[in-house]
C-alpha cells in the first residue's frame, strides 16, 4: 500500500502538498473548482493584528519565469478571520495552517495569542514579506528573529513553524538554527526574494515601494539548495517553497531532505496544481514502488 502522508512533528497530514500563503486566499475560491481538502493543508493568507489594506497598485509584476508582488498583507485582520473564516475552512475539512504577521515582536505573540485556542492545525510565522513599507524583513536578522520566535513559542499550543527569509545578516543556516533553538517544530525555506522592476516608458521602477518579492521557477534552483543545506543541519522538518509547478520539483525537494512543499505561484498559472502533483506524486510512487516518503526523503545527501 503507497502512504503518501507525511508527519511534521505532531501534525499529520493526507499527503505533502501545501498551498502557500497569499496565493490560496482561505481556499473558498478554488473550493468552486475541486474539493480542496485533497490538499495535504492549506497556509492562510497572512493575518494580522489589525486589518490591512495592504500597497496601492500595481501589486503584480510578470518577470521572465517568475512573478513579483508587492501585495503588502491585504488581510481581515486575525479576529474576523477567526469569526468568520476559520469556521468556513473548517467545514470544508482542510488542514489549516495560519500565517501570520506583526510589526513588533509584541504584535507576533498577540496575533499568535488569538489563534491558539482555536481550530487551526498550526502557526506559520512569517518573518520575511519583502514588501511592506518602511519595515526591515526581521528574518534578515538573527538576533530579532530569535525574538519573535521565542515570543510566539510562549503564546502558542500549536505546532510552531517558521517561513525563512532567503537571505539574511548571516547564513541561512545561522538563522534557522536559532529558530530551531527558540523551539519551532519545522523551518519553511523559503520566502520571496528581494527584487525590482523597472518600468521603461514611465522611467521608473514599477511598485510604489521599489522593492518586491520574486517568486516562481526562477527562484527554484536556489530554494533549493537551502533545503538540501538546512535539512542536514537541523534536527527539525524542513518545508520546501519556491518555484514547485509540477511532481518533479516536489520529488526534487523531498529528495534534498524536505517533509513537504507549498505551492505558490504555480497556482496562478493553473489552479489545479496541486492536485496535479499529488495525481503525480501518487503514480510516481507506484512505479518507483515506493511505500511512503520515508524511502527516499534525503537521498540525494548519500
Amino acid at each position: 500500500m503507497i502512504d503518501l502522508s507525511v508527519q511534521i512533528g505532531n501534525l499529520a497530514l493526507r499527503n505533502p502538498v501545501i498551498a502557500a500563503s497569499g496565493t490560496f486566499g482561505f481556499g473558498q475560491e478554488y473550493s468552486q473548482l475541486y474539493d480542496t481538502s485533497r490538499l495535504g493543508a492549506i497556509c492562510t493568507k497572512g493575518l494580522t493584528l489589525h486589518p490591512q489594506q495592504g500597497n496601492p497598485g500595481p501589486r503584480l509584476w510578470e518577470t521572465p519565469c517568475g512573478l513579483l508582488n508587492s501585495i503588502g498583507l491585504q488581510n481581515p485582520g486575525v479576529t474576523s478571520f477567526v469569526k468568520e473564516d476559520l469556521p468556513k475552512m473548517k467545514e470544508m475539512r482542510l488542514v489549516v495552517i495560519a500565517n501570520v504577521w506583526g510589526n513588533t515582536v509584541k504584535e507576533y505573540g498577540q496575533v499568535v495569542g488569538k489563534l491558539s485556542n482555536t481550530s487551526i492545525d498550526a502557526v506559520e510565522i512569517n518573518i520575511s514579506c519583502p514588501n511592506i513599507p518602511d519595515q526591515p524583513i526581521t528574518g534578515n536578522q538573527v538576533a530579532r528573529t530569535a525574538k519573535v520566535v521565542r515570543e510566539a513559542r510562549k503564546a502558542c499550543k500549536k505546532p510552531l513553524w517558521v517561513k525563512l527569509s532567503p537571505t539574511s545578516e548571516g547564513s541561512s543556516l545561522q538563522l534557522a538554527r536559532a529558530i530551531q533553538a527558540e523551539g519551532a517544530n519545522a523551518i519553511c525555506v523559503a520566502n520571496t526574494f528581494r527584487a525590482i522592476a523597472i518600468d521603461i516608458t514611465k522611467r521608473k521602477p514599477v511598485f510604489r515601494n521599489i522593492f518586491a518579492g520574486l517568486s516562481g521557477p526562477a527562484i527554484k534552483p536556489i530554494t533549493l539548495g537551502i533545503v538540501y543545506e538546512l535539512s542536514l543541519a537541523l534536527e527539525i522538518p524542513v518545508i520546501g517553497i519556491g518555484g514547485i509547478t509540477n511532481w518533479q520539483d516536489a520529488v526534487e525537494f523531498i529528495m534534498a531532505g524536505a517533509y513537504a512543499v507549498q505551492i505558490g505561484t504555480a497556482n496562478f498559472i493553473d489552479p489545479f496544481c496541486g492536485i496535479k502533483v499529488i495525481k503525480g506524486l501518487t503514480t510516481f510512487m507506484e512505479n518507483q514502488s515506493i511505500e511512503s516518503w520515508e524511502d527516499i526523503r534525503g537521498c540525494a545527501h548519500q
